[in-house]
């Protein structure tokens, strides 16, 4: 087999989920778009995978089919790498270098976004077609594997096909999507509340269990959720930012009280960002911690941002993960 010589860059965007929270555990609806955060994986062929970074954990030296001792990070290139190779990957490693403007534990998918930079990049050495679909379900087999955690495909979906200015209206029971055009001159400010998680460590997977044994707070809040995906979709096509107001409120205090996924940190920057004059801001990602999304006009993002305690990011839609030319 003969391998490009040259070095090639991969790019795997961040994501937030705007609406749709843990619907994708029971086979709902919701509305991710990928963001200008992300990482980029610089990389060449080789025998086994030797991932080098400032921002993470090195990973150990792994066989090129994932085989060997893995912690932090280098679970999750590890998972990818033995999914892969179930399917059919020839045996070509990597060697190289991740940079990420990601931050861990926020809750915008950075472990979901080494998965689908190293996945991308491990097919591509290796000359290896495989449709974004199937990346994405392999990544989420790949989380499982590492983690022992059943999470759903929400991540990998949306940074596989997220596109500049849309947010991707997912089905997780068809694994159809649909790009969903956001307001010119919105922005997202993300905010962090100061509590991170890791997602073995949090409550998702008892609240997985909690849906399958069909507690009723739990099935109440996914019902409603599924509702509100397909409004917030509605008022963004309409143009209505109060309505979707409204319906991130609900969709937040859902969480908060159906689902017990929030916590109060993250309860008071929903707050705080409604006062300071977002149209809507909600808890995004897995819960019990991490970061909440606003959507705000593109003039006062500086202002809101600078109003809201601890680290907050501004980002666009972004275009979702590819190799860089």
């Amino acid at each position: 087999m003969t391998h490009r010589s040259s070095r090639r860059r991969f790019w795997a965007p961040g994501r937030v989920n705007l609406i749709g929270e843990f619907t994708d555990l029971a086979g709902g609806v919701a509305l991710p778009a990928a963001v200008e955060l992300g990482i980029v994986l610089e990389c060449e062929p080789a025998e086994s995978i030797e991932l080098r970074s400032e921002g993470f954990d090195e990973v150990p030296v792994l066989a090129a089919d994932g085989a060997g001792e893995a912690a932090g990070f280098g679970r999750y290139v590890a998972g990818i790498a033995a999914e892969l190779a179930l399917l059919g990957r020839p045996p070509v490693g990597l060697r190289g270098e991740l940079s990420s403007t990601l931050p861990a534990g926020a809750g915008l998918s950075s472990s979901a976004a080494v998965e689908i930079a190293v996945g991308l990049a491990l097919c591509a050495v290796a000359d290896f077609e495989l449709p974004p679909l199937e990346l994405a379900l392999a990544a989420q087999r790949g989380v499982h594997r590492a983690l022992g955690v059943p999470s759903g495909i929400l991540d990998e979906a949306a940074l596989l096909f997220g596109r500049g200015g849309h947010a991707v209206l997912f089905d997780f029971t068809s694994l159809e999507h649909e790009l969903v055009s956001l307001p010119e001159g919105v922005v997202f400010v993300i905010a962090h509340s100061g509590v991170t998680r890791r997602l073995e460590h949090s409550g998702y997977a008892t609240r997985k269990r909690e849906l399958d044994e069909g507690m009723p707070a739990r099935r109440r809040y996914l019902e409603t959720e599924n509702a509100r995906v397909y409004a917030v979709v509605d008022a963004l096509r309409a143009g209505d930012l109060r309505r979707v107001g409204e319906l991130f409120r609900e969709g937040h205090d859902g969480i908060r009280d159906d689902f017990e996924a929030s916590v109060p940190e993250l309860d008071r920057l929903v707050d705080l960002a409604y006062e300071h004059g977002a149209y809507a801001a909600r808890m995004t990602g897995g819960g019990f911690g991490g970061a909440i999304v606003a959507l705000v006009a593109e003039r006062e993002a500086d202002a809101l941002a600078d109003r809201l305690p601890g680290r907050t990011w501004i980002s666009r839609a972004a275009d979702g993960a590819r190799e860089l030319t």
